[in-house]
């Protein structure tokens, strides 16, 4: 009879710690000299400069062109079809500028990519739509417009980045 008691007051004594618990992951916090918003004023009033620099954060790239022969090689084209096939001859034509240019799928946080032509060097860009697109624009600038990789990484933040 007393072990049941004490079963019955152990599982009353979890049970009041997980509700704490609870209650305390959902109380905002308070620091020192700040006061703590309710929880409607925090939901009602989001953190808009955060979502915002989060938003406008530039994907990894090279600032300093790396060597050609420091890239490691990326897949062959011929693995591929269409514009991906494209997409991987223009890394395989223009990789030191591909390696200056930041890649806006943001495979960089979720895969460790160090730039766009990171994801060449992988089934990755294969996937991915933004990969290809921004490869195959990177070389249309070089080519045809003459732009050095600072004016096309420019390009590109301008227009993958909103």
């Amino acid at each position: 009879m007393k072990k049941n008691w004490l079963l019955i007051g152990g599982v009353a004594l979890l049970l009041v710690a997980a509700i704490m618990m609870v209650y305390s992951a959902n109380q905002p916090a308070v620091t020192k000299g700040n006061k703590a918003q309710s929880t409607s004023e925090s939901l009602a009033a989001p953190d808009h400069a955060a979502a915002n620099a989060t938003a406008h954060a530039i994907p990894a790239h090279f600032e300093v062109p790396p060597s050609r022969a420091s890239l490691e090689p990326t897949l062959a084209p011929e693995t591929f079809s269409g514009i991906t096939r494209d997409a991987y001859r223009a890394v395989k034509e223009i990789p030191v500028t591909i390696a200056q240019l930041p890649c806006y799928c943001h495979c960089d946080q979720g895969f460790g990519h160090k730039s766009l032509y990171s994801c060449f060097q992988d089934d990755h860009a294969a996937h991915c739509a933004v990969c290809v697109q921004e490869a195959l624009l990177a070389l249309k600038l070089e080519k045809e417009q003459k732009m050095t990789p600072a004016q096309i990484r420019d390009t590109i933040i301008a227009q993958y980045s909103q």
